[in-house]
This record gives structure tokens, C-alpha cells and sequence, in this order.
């Protein structure tokens, strides 16, 4: 039988966000309140709504992303639901820069007594324009590619993990994508990326949890399907698709997976030697 979370309800209208709670129980909803979260990719897509969700659990959400406008669009789009942004706090920084990473890692420190949760939604897609990119994709996107969807996710990681494991409890989620396991024509630098992402997942997962045995440490990887982002835009799903099962991994308690994949739509994956996690999350 395949492992999975059964029960997760993939569309919930953003606007009745206090009645249903994206189907999360009060105790895992309030769990979140009053701890810190740290979303990349912010300004836009899955990042913005697990930022406005983050916010509407009552946590301190640090949104980064590139464009400083789009972040503070994130912030309207939460106030609009009626959610309280006082705690929304834009940081905005060009991810495939080493050093703004630095700065931010350094922000978040100073912000807070300890960062609970740390999302890596940010990312660089394919250019449909270029048809056949392991032929002719310039060096210089592929880099930037690399930097974005792999060494940004490293960087900040380890950069902020000293300030989240002091606290004693640690929650980061990489939004990976079905072309991590897959080889598909048109996509190879990106499918090469995801592929990297899941690797970095479960590396970083059992370097740390060897490192600091007594710490709750669950480092994941979440698979968001498609939904209408600047990087789908012909799709018809909303993002929001993506929250519960996100809110799910983030609010599990001690014991928790580590290292481990899944979908949004709450299946349990296999990653190379890495099985799926045999138990429900609910």
C-alpha cells in the first residue's frame, strides 16, 4: 500500500481562512503562533500564499525575494484577508548573491530570539525559448539556475541553522518538483536542479541530525504540482493548493520526518535510497 496522509483537501478558499484553517486542527493551527518563519520566494506564487497563511497563524514572517515590490504586494494581499501583517516583515535580496544572503541570515538573527521554520520557494525555471538547453542554455543562466535552486537553499540553510536549532526545534521545507525525478526533454538544467534540491534535502537532514541528536530537526521536501505561478501561467489551480499539506510538515511534532519527500496532495515519495515516511502525518 502506498504510504500517504490521507485527508488532505487541496482547495480551500483563502478568503474563509479563519473558519477552516486550511483543514489543520486547532493545535497544529496554533502551533504557529508567535514562532518565526523565514519564506524565500515570497514576493509571488507558493511563497506568498504560505507567507500569508504563516501570518494568519499568528507566526513572524520574514519574506524575501528579489523584486522589493512584490513583497510588500504579498503584505496587501494578506492585509486584504483580513490578516494582521504588524509581524510581516519584507527582506528583500537577490538570492543568487552570496553575500545578501549573508545579510539576510544576519537580519533574521537580530529580528528574533530563535527562527522556528525556513521555506525555500524561490526558484528559476526553464526559458521556454530555449528548446533544447543542455545544447544551448548560456553558461551564464545556468549558473544563475544552479545558484538560485540549489546553492541559495544550501547557503541559507547553514547560514541561519545555528539561530533555529538554539531554539530546539527545527522546520525547513524545500519546494522541490516532479522534474527532480525526471528526465524530460526542454528542461534539463532545471530537472538537474530539482534533482540537486532533493539530494541537498536529505544530505543536509542526516549531516544535522548527526550533528545535534537531542534537536527536532525535519528537513523536508515538498512536491507543489502545478498551479497558475509567473512560472505556469496556464494553469488554473490556485496556489494555495499547496498550503495544507506545507502546514502539515511544518507543524509536526517531535519525531517527525526528516529527510524525507512528498506530494501536495499528501503522498509519501521514495528519492533515491530515501523511502518513503511510512506513517500519517495527521
Amino acid at each position: 500500500m502506498t504510504a500517504s496522509t490521507p485527508g488532505i483537501v487541496q482547495e480551500w478558499d483563502p478568503k474563509d481562512w479563519n473558519r477552516h484553517r486550511f483543514g489543520l486542527a486547532v493545535d497544529r493551527w496554533t502551533f504557529f503562533r508567535g514562532k518565526a518563519f523565514w519564506v524565500t520566494g515570497a514576493g509571488t506564487g507558493y511563497g506568498r500564499c504560505l507567507a500569508i497563511v504563516l501570518a494568519a497563524a499568528g507566526a513572524v514572517v520574514f519574506l524575501t525575494g528579489r523584486r522589493a515590490e512584490k513583497l510588500q504586494e504579498s503584505i496587501e494581499a494578506a492585509r486584504a484577508l483580513g490578516i494582521d501583517t504588524a509581524h510581516c516583515r519584507a527582506m528583500p535580496a537577490d538570492l543568487a548573491d552570496a553575500d545578501q544572503i549573508k545579510l539576510a541570515c544576519e537580519r533574521v538573527h537580530h529580528a528574533v530570539p530563535a527562527l522556528t521554520g525556513l521555506i525555500h520557494s524561490a526558484g528559476l525555471p526553464a526559458r521556454p525559448e530555449v528548446s533544447n538547453p543542455l545544447r544551448d542554455e548560456s553558461l551564464e543562466y545556468w549558473d544563475r539556475m544552479q545558484r538560485i535552486n540549489v546553492t541559495a537553499p544550501w547557503l541559507a540553510t547553514r547560514g541561519i541553522f545555528p539561530h533555529m536549532v538554539k531554539g530546539g526545534m527545527v522546520r525547513v521545507l524545500m519546494l522541490t518538483s516532479e522534474a527532480g525525478w525526471a528526465f524530460t526533454p526542454g528542461f534539463g538544467p532545471y530537472n538537474l536542479s530539482k534533482a540537486a534540491m532533493n539530494s541537498l534535502t536529505g544530505s543536509l537532514a542526516a549531516e544535522f541530525a548527526a550533528q545535534y541528536p537531542d534537536a527536532d530537526i525535519q528537513i523536508n521536501a515538498l512536491v507543489p504540482g502545478e498551479a497558475k505561478t509567473e512560472m505556469n501561467t496556464g494553469s488554473t489551480l490556485s496556489p494555495f493548493t499547496l498550503v495544507p499539506m506545507a502546514l502539515v510538515l511544518l507543524s509536526c511534532p517531535a519525531g517527525g520526518p526528516n529527510g524525507k519527500f512528498f506530494h501536495r496532495d499528501g503522498r509519501h515519495l521514495a528519492f533515491a535510497y530515501a523511502e518513503p515516511f511510512p506513517k500519517p502525518l495527521l
